[in-house]
């Protein structure tokens, strides 16, 4: 939708950067930590080159949030909440079914506490009845149109 308005957007999955960031195969605390701040610190430069970054991940901490109110101009937090049974049926990547057969451990949600955004800018129930489109169609209405309506004057 961005794109289709003509904004340079980067999306970057938290899954896919694992895969990237040195030591992305660690699930340790202080491992979630160092790549969390590591995305932050990636989203801060993409974004400050004048492209918006829409970064999806699970697991970031107060902390790293902190940090991007802090140190990233137009950051918006969207919580998308999505009930653990509802995780489990989607499980998309097989992450549950890893976990549930014992080949996976240190899953935020699972095994591990998720540190739940204390005040996103936006949370959207992401389930039942609420799309993909529809969860973005929410974000458009309440972030970007705005301002799209604002660069028309």
């Amino acid at each position: 939708m961005l794109r289709a308005v003509g904004r340079p957007v980067l999306f970057l999955d938290g899954d896919v950067m694992r895969d990237i960031f040195p030591g992305g195969d660690r699930h340790s605390p202080q491992d979630r930590l160092r790549l969390s701040l590591g995305y932050a610190r990636l989203c801060k430069e993409v974004s400050a080159q004048g492209i918006e970054v829409v970064c999806a991940t699970v697991s970031m901490s107060h902390e790293v949030r902190r940090w991007n109110r802090e140190h990233i101009p137009v950051y918006r937090e969207i919580y998308l909440e999505v009930p653990k049974e509802e995780l489990k049926q989607r499980d998309s990547k097989g992450f549950y079914r890893a976990f549930e057969e014992g080949r996976l451990r240190d899953m935020v949600g699972l095994d591990v506490a998720a540190e739940l955004p204390e005040s996103p800018d936006m949370t959207i129930s992401n389930y039942k009845d609420v799309s993909p489109l529809r969860a973005a169609e929410k974000i458009w209405d309440a972030f970007i149109a705005p301002s799209l309506a604002g660069r028309e004057r």
